[in-house]
C-alpha cells in the first residue's frame, strides 16, 4: 500500500515527485509517495541483564551528517535504514535496507539530527513509520 506523504505542499508529476524523496533539501516542502510500516518492538535482555525493547535495524544520516561521505551513496541529509537484522521485528514489519524514514509516529524525520532520530526510535515501543523506497516510491 502506498500513501501520499504528509509533507505535501506543491503538486508535481509522479516521476518528479518520486525523485524528490531522495534529493530532498532539509527544511523545504516535499511531495512524495510513501509506504506505511508498523513495527512492534520485541522484549529482549541486554548484556547487563536488563530488559530492553529491540527493533532490529540501524540507521544512518541526519542533518548533522555529511551524506557525501556515506559509504551507501545517499544523496541527501535524510535518515536511512543501513541494516536490518534477519528475523527481527524490523524485518517482519517489511522495513528494508536503504529505506528512507520520512516520519516516525508522526514526527518529521526529514529535518532531524542522527542523535535525535536514534533517541526517538528508542523511546517508543511501537513505531509507525512512513518510508520512501527506491524502485517502489521512486524511479
Amino acid at each position: 500500500m502506498l500513501v501520499l506523504c504528509a509533507c505535501l505542499v506543491t503538486s508535481t508529476s509522479t516521476s518528479k515527485m518520486a525523485k524528490k524523496a531522495f534529493q530532498h533539501q532539509a527544511g523545504t516542502a516535499m511531495e512524495c509517495l510513501s509506504i506505511p510500516i508498523t513495527l512492534h518492538k520485541e522484549k529482549d535482555i541486554d548484556e547487563e541483564g536488563r530488559e530492553v525493547l529491540k527493533c532490529g535495524f540501524k540507521i544512518g544520516g541526519g542533518i548533522d551528517q555529511d551524506f557525501r561521505k556515506s559509504p551507501q551513496g545517499y544523496t541527501d541529509y535524510g535518515i536511512y535504514v543501513t541494516e536490518v537484522h534477519e528475523g527481527s521485528p524490523a524485518a517482519k514489519s517489511g522495513l528494508r535496507m536503504h529505506d528512507k524514514i520520512l516520519q516516525c509516529n508522526g514526527y518529521d524525520f526529514t529535518m532531524v539530527t542522527h542523535k535525535k532520530a536514534v533517541s526517538y526510535i528508542r523511546k517508543n515501543p511501537v513505531l509507525n513509520l512512513l518510508v520512501a523506497r527506491k524502485g517502489v516510491t521512486s524511479t
